[in-house]
């Protein structure tokens, strides 16, 4: 008998720190005859919703047979999403009824809110510094990401000082829009993640200087004043940069954003966008979330990762906190961040974790977030900030980087980049495992493969020859696995973890506090799907069941990702 699946709440909360308890729900009879719908859909039926803001995926042969319907029933087109062969639509509640017996339409789902993962909570004053970050990271002045196209979809990018002759294009793509146009962030959060990712330091005299100061940026609002959009819309902005990749020049999307998750990954819309994305050839870099603790209680807990962090391929970051200092031994994961498995799949997320805790970078006067939070304000032009958001940021510039190194030393474009594989695969063979301050590691679901290491990441990623057969050792020269940060030589994790093949210990507590069938809580108070039951239950005898393979670890990812393309 499979667990009663839960309800995520319907809003990703804006600040760090806060969880909203998932609910179970009872349905009505009409609503749990929809097997086509998410949990999310089936709720609002349940509750007596006369109308809902849904996405339709459909076969392209039926569209004209389906918009006939949709304006039969006095419901509107809102957009198109036809690269996951989609339709957002506002529809009266009996007609999504009665999409569970037309054939024309395979999935409906809710095109939920999708907010960022950052706030305030986290903050609280201005003496973190970004080159603490650089150097905490072992970066030297060579690493800038020179070449590297970066498109930040978020609430949009106010261009300055810090970014210019590298703001490479701003689009707008709120409320189903989709057009070229010039840069804005009234809210504020896409600025700070720039600078984090991007900046070059010169309005603070390097005090903030971003992980990789010689990006490209790309802003693609789909965000708006209030740090809120549409799934939709947030599909439009991937899907437009997967299409016009080559002509943009985009070669990482970050992601700092999400929402809770209403399905399994292999029919979730944004999941099903990321992924194509990835197929593409684009890094896809996505946050993790903030539901790693119960406000009411403090209780940490597990399942906690939002959409599109559930998504298989993407690089998906959580975040830890550096304490104030370069050295990696006190570092520990931040308690907001949200930690694995996935709903639904039981997937082992996230896949690394990145310094996230107050960060300092880009803002302006006239953005909501400086406006409405003095306390985090550093100067007119740079704010505190903590959360998933900016570890994804930190971990986007990294990748940045880790493909600078590869195109140099493989004397690129005669030989490619890197494949999203490749650079998932080099940040988890690198990172550093992280322990309490007994010693003891922290399981993977809170920490994936381990703490971001920048410094060895880049020189891995020098060493690999991208035109090597497959089957054969691409590492272009030998390697220590060791790298040394404040005078500490550290060990890396040569650790990959991969799919559902990790998961916690037994008895772990979550932020709920409620037990599920096997025993185990988890982060939504409520049971858990099969899937994350499982991958909760495999742990129970304390083992982390990942790959360690070493070199032939990476190289059997890579050539993974590259026997795909």
């Amino acid at each position: 008998m499979h667990p009663t699946r839960a309800v995520a709440p319907l809003l990703v909360s804006l600040l760090v720190g806060t969880f909203t308890v998932f609910t179970v729900f009872a349905q009505t009879a009409s609503a749990q005859s929809l097997t086509k719908a998410d949990t999310s859909v089936r709720k609002a039926l349940a509750n007596g919703a006369t109308s809902l803001r849904v996405i339709l995926q459909t076969d392209p042969a039926c569209d004209t047979a389906l918009k006939d319907s949709l304006r039969n029933h006095g419901d509107t087109m809102v957009s198109e999403q036809p690269s996951i062969r989609a339709w957002t639509a506002i529809v009266h509640a009996t007609h999504a009824q009665e999409f569970e017996a037309n054939p024309c339409v395979s999935r409906m789902s809710d095109d939920a809110i999708v907010a960022t993962h950052a706030g305030p909570k986290g903050g609280g004053g201005g003496t973190a510094a970004v080159n603490m970050l650089r150097e905490t990271l072992g970066l030297s002045a060579a690493a800038t990401g020179a070449g590297v196209g970066v498109a930040i979809i978020d609430s949009g990018l106010l261009s300055g000082e810090d970014f210019n002759g590298r703001f490479a294009g701003f689009y707008n793509f709120l409320n189903g829009d989709s057009r070229y146009t010039l840069s804005e962030d009234a809210y504020g959060h896409g600025t700070h993640v720039g600078g984090l990712i991007g900046s070059s330091g010169s309005k603070s005299s390097g005090q903030y200087t971003g992980v990789a100061p010689g990006v490209r940026l790309i802003a693609m609002m789909a965000l708006d004043r209030y740090g809120q959009g549409y799934t939709s819309d947030v599909i439009n902005a991937v899907a437009y940069a997967t299409a016009n990749r080559q002509q943009i020049g985009i070669d990482i999307i970050n992601l700092s954003l999400g929402h809770p998750i209403y399905e399994p990954a292999a029919t979730d819309p944004l999941v099903q966008a990321v992924e194509q994305a990835v197929r593409a050839g684009i890094v896809v870099v996505a946050s993790a979330g903030n539901f790693g603790v119960n406000a009411q209680t403090g209780q940490s807990g597990y399942a906690g990762v939002t959409s599109p962090g559930n998504a298989p391929s993407a690089i998906t970051v959580g975040a830890f906190n550096m304490n104030g200092t370069v050295g990696r031994g006190d570092d520990v994961p931040a308690p907001y961040s949200s930690r694995g498995p996935t709903w639904y799949d039981g997937y082992a997320k996230p896949d690394i974790l990145a310094p996230g805790h107050k960060l300092v970078s880009n803002t302006s006067r006239t953005t909501a977030l400086y406006k409405n939070y003095s306390s985090l304000r550093v100067s007119a032009d740079f704010l505190t900030l903590s959360g998933s958001s900016m570890a994804t940021a930190v971990a986007s510039g990294v990748a940045a980087l880790i493909i600078q190194a590869n195109r140099e030393a493989n004397g690129y474009p005669s030989h490619p980049s890197p494949t999203p594989n490749a650079v998932k695969a080099i940040l988890q063979f690198s990172a550093f495992r992280m322990k309490d301050s007994l010693g003891v590691e922290y399981d993977t679901l809170t920490q994936g493969a381990g703490a971001i290491n920048a410094a060895g990441a880049i020189s891995l990623a020098a060493l690999i020859n991208t035109s090597a057969p497959v089957g054969s050792s691409w590492l272009m020269g030998g390697i220590s696995p060791v790298t040394t940060i404040a005078g500490a030589a550290l060990p890396w994790a040569q650790n990959i973890v991969w799919g559902d093949g990790a998961t916690t210990s037994s008895g772990a507590t979550t932020s709920s506090g409620a037990t599920t069938s096997s025993g185990v809580t988890t982060s939504s108070g409520a049971t858990t799907s099969s899937g994350a039951t499982r991958a909760i239950r495999r742990i129970s005898s304390g083992e982390i069941s990942t790959r360690s393979r070493r070199q032939r670890a990476i190289r059997t990812c890579g050539r993974r990702s590259r026997s795909r393309r």
